[in-house]
């Protein structure tokens, strides 16, 4: 089955499953061939997380980085909302704990050994924009909007957070929506950044869309380099690493499949050797 397909049925049984849910629940993974999906499950909270939803994140993407198979995960939340952060209430308590902070599990999901993809369903406000951030791909509805009001609440934002606004969206954007907690709709977020693509009135076919060409890639070019632009942001990439990951990609099978698949006018069958 395609990631096409596979992304399509993913959305149809967690749609069917979202009343189940309604009462709110640590979030979902579900796993199907080379897509992960992660689904946030408290829409009565926009999708607030709770300290245990932390540690599920955590656990989910150690489970897909164990998955060689896996070359794509999704997180999308359920109902009107994305994700509204973490209980402000519960951040002096919960959210900096060494080993469990909300920076770490967003760190986490920077650092997924796979392609990540935010399905920006609605509103998305505070710690959730860092973690939409810590995604490669950010699609979002036309609905969408998102604000970072951590100076209007009195809270000083976590380094690695500011780091990724900083070096995904640049320091004057950063300061925009730091310092002036500034909310922006659909169009204002593809317009800085935010977005990496337009906002879309059909959002699951979107990302199923992207899922589908990111699955079809050659396995060893498409997480190396995703694992190395984020190395090069962070100026901690180590150039003969990189050569190595050359060198090994010209000495494979899907270097030749892909030329032949070229050549042939045909969709390349990769298998990762």
């Amino acid at each position: 089955m395609d990631g096409l397909l596979i992304y399509q049925n993913n959305i149809q049984i967690l749609n069917n499953l979202q009343q189940i849910f309604m009462n709110d629940s640590t979030p979902l993974l579900k796993v199907d061939g080379h897509l992960a999906t992660i689904t946030l499950c408290r829409p009565k909270v926009a999708n607030r997380l709770a300290s245990e939803d932390l540690a599920a994140m955590c656990e989910y993407i150690e489970t897909i980085n164990a998955n060689n198979q896996v070359l794509v995960t999704v997180i999308q939340g359920t109902g009107k909302y994305f994700c509204s952060g973490y209980d402000i209430s519960e951040v002096a308590k919960t959210s900096q704990i060494e080993g469990r902070s909300f920076g770490e599990m967003v760190d986490a999901v920077e650092n997924c050994r796979t392609v990540t993809v935010a399905a920006i369903n609605g509103g998305v406000y505070g710690g959730a924009t860092d973690l939409a951030l810590a995604c490669d791909f950010r699609i979002g509805a036309l609905t969408t909007e998102m604000f970072m009001p951590a100076a209007r609440l009195g809270l000083h934002f976590y380094y690695s957070g500011l780091v990724r606004y900083v070096t995904r969206l640049g320091p004057d954007v950063a300061r925009r929506l730091f310092l002036t907690c500034e909310k922006l709709d659909a169009q204002a977020m593809f317009a800085c950044g935010f977005l990496t693509h337009e906002p879309v009135s059909d959002l699951d076919t979107k990302v199923a869309q992207l899922c589908e060409t990111l699955a079809a890639m050659a396995p060893i070019p498409l997480l190396g380099m995703k694992r190395f632009i984020n190395e090069i942001t962070h100026h901690r990439a180590d150039k003969s690493t990189i050569d190595e990951q050359v060198r090994r990609t010209i000495a494979s099978k899907d270097i030749a499949e892909g030329a032949a698949a070229w050549a042939e006018k045909r969709k390349p069958v990769f298998t990762g050797s």
